[in-house]
């Protein structure tokens, strides 16, 4: 079933694009303009987008590596979600472990799921919107953003209207999501909510009252002159050479005995939190 009902985000899309990911349109995949390899819209992972680029990544690994940390990261081990997102983030952040046989002996090795160092080995996109079934439940996310053919943040966009919107609105179609598709959420790093060029990010785990503006670009204690909540949150979390060093050190998981809490860290001057009082927080 093709996506129905979905609302174009065209300043969104564009800095994706300035940025140098490939943006693709859901009703252009679904005509069959653009290949992703989706064999139904129970898939959340691009299979063979994520085979190639492990490949790439992990050149010197034979086939057989490849596929074991593409079981490995694909095969949900509990029904509870934060606890198969962490597992994912030690895969995404310390690489797959993984063994196999070489000249007759076991060799113990691990595949990576992103390279860092070479930015071309990696395949970075975003689909516009996103149709995922699980169950009786369909939803179409208004923005996927895939890195390695892995679903690792999701974008929600509060409509324009004449009532007053809040990002409460957006977090509780996050909340939704989670509980109806969730298996799109055990790769998620990052949630996005904006509204026209305002800009709000957080995890899964986080409270509403902790989706907050992100305010720096390459690290700068304040954003260029200008800049839109949009276009810092966007050239800021998802620039190529910064997005997996922004994964590997500001996320942090808290565990105790009953849940697993994940944490972005703020640095006092990324995010603050908002004092405008025209959306109702």
């Amino acid at each position: 079933m093709p996506a129905a009902g979905y609302a174009y985000a065209p300043s969104l899309l564009t800095w994706f694009e300035v940025i140098g990911y490939t943006v693709l349109l859901e009703p252009d995949i679904v005509l069959g303009k653009h290949q992703i390899r989706r064999s139904s819209y129970s898939d959340v992972v691009l299979y063979q987008r994520l085979h190639s680029a492990l490949q790439k990544i992990n050149s010197t690994k034979p086939d057989e590596a490849i596929a074991a940390a593409i079981h490995q990261v694909t095969y949900t081990e509990s029904s509870d979600l934060p606890k198969n997102n962490c597992r994912f983030h030690k895969f995404l952040t310390n690489g797959v472990k993984v063994e196999y046989l070489y000249n007759e002996e076991i060799v113990h090795d691990k595949v990576w799921l992103i390279d860092p160092s070479n930015l071309l080995n990696n395949d970075w996109l975003a689909i516009h919107p996103l149709t995922v079934i699980e169950g009786s439940h369909a939803h179409c996310p208004d923005v996927v953003v895939f890195i390695n053919g892995l679903p690792l943040a999701v974008i929600v966009s509060i409509q324009p209207s004449d009532q007053q919107p809040t990002f409460k609105e957006g977090y509780q179609q996050i909340q939704t999501y989670c509980q109806q598709i969730p298996k799109l959420f055990s790769y998620n790093t990052f949630l996005v909510i904006i509204y026209g060029n305002r800009a709000r990010i957080g995890t899964l785990t986080s409270d509403w009252e902790e989706f907050l503006p992100w305010h720096t670009i390459d690290d700068e204690n304040f954003p260029a002159k200008g800049a839109t909540e949009l276009e810092v949150l966007i050239q800021g979390i998802f620039d190529k050479r910064r997005f997996f060093e922004l994964v590997k050190h500001l996320i942090v998981f808290e565990e105790n005995e009953t849940s697993i809490s994940k944490k972005l860290l703020h640095r006092p001057f990324c995010t603050i939190p908002n004092s405008n009082k025209t959306f109702n927080y």
